[in-house]
């Protein structure tokens, strides 16, 4: 007689008998692929999540439209050319709120432990997470536009800029996925996770330029509206989708890149946060997540 052995298969290896040509990185992405998956196939089964998460921007919508855009001065051009990409920057910021109570509700049940006994990359579950966040994301997007159009916005510059705000405002918001992935981490469960995350979006997206021009905030404030990075991407986003005069910027408009270099555009340093965010928080995010679950 011969003994047999069976090898067991550690997180973050390939399956038993699949083959090993693809290489760990082909199966890190297979792994947050099934994971993206996964998330997206919870989405369709609570559909009322989906319809409420998108009901608050619309509400942003007619608020800062029509009540309260008669009192915010915008001269040269209509407010809510102004208020609409400010809107769509709020709107993927707070959805990415739904990273931090995804996960928490995943540790809260248990499913993490699960996952852990399977062979599966370790950064997968934070991965497949913030990429159906985004694909959610994708959606209200699509979804804000119309409104936006039904509430009398037009895109002031081109179709092809537009859709570069659009990918502009998608990478932002994977960006802080990332950083409220380490939230759900760290929060007992879901409800603390929300609570959690919105004392730092709140200050980020209302002291912002994103609903009324800076030069109209106190002197004191306007010196973190003007550096946060929630004012750099709403500016980037208005030079790409209204191509509106923006005096109180802190950098010309994309529009000077071919005259004045990529340091002195909007769009570069919008990127240049989002890159900067994602490259700090998504470590951190993977470290914690290894703590917890490992």
């Amino acid at each position: 007689m011969s003994a047999t052995t069976t090898k067991i298969p550690t997180p973050g290896s390939p399956a038993v008998g699949s083959s090993p040509s693809g290489g760990r990185l082909y199966w890190a992405i297979a792994d947050m692929w099934t994971m993206t998956k996964r998330n997206l196939i919870g989405y369709t089964r609570v559909p009322e999540a989906v319809f409420f998460s998108s009901v608050q921007p619309i509400m942003f919508v007619l608020l800062f439209r029509y009540v309260f855009g008669g009192a915010i001065p915008t001269p040269g051009y209509h407010y809510v050319q102004f208020l609409m990409p400010g809107i769509f920057v709020q709107t993927v910021a707070f959805g990415s709120i739904g990273t931090s109570i995804g996960l928490a509700e995943d540790l809260q049940k248990g499913l993490i432990e699960r996952f852990r006994a399977l062979p599966m990359s370790r950064w997968a579950v934070l991965a497949g997470r913030t990429t159906a966040d985004l694909f959610r994301n994708l959606f209200v997007m699509a979804l804000m536009t119309a409104v936006g159009y039904a509430v009398g916005y037009r895109i002031g510059t081109n179709v092809g800029e537009y859709l570069a705000g659009i990918l502009l405002l998608l990478l932002f918001a994977y960006a802080l996925s990332w950083g409220f992935a380490f939230v759900g981490l760290s929060a007992p469960n879901s409800e603390t996770a929300q609570l959690m995350s919105f004392p730092v979006l709140f200050p980020l997206t209302f002291a912002s330029s994103a609903f009324v021009p800076l030069q109209t905030m106190p002197g004191w404030l306007q010196g973190f509206a003007k550096h946060q990075p929630v004012s750099v991407v709403c500016n980037a986003a208005r030079d790409l989708m209204s191509g509106l005069p923006k005096p109180d910027l802190v950098f010309p408009p994309f529009t000077s890149i071919v005259s004045n270099g990529p340091m002195n555009s909007t769009v570069f340093w919008a990127i240049v946060w989002s890159l900067g965010i994602l490259a700090v928080l998504a470590p951190v995010s993977v470290r914690r997540y290894r703590r917890r679950a490992f």
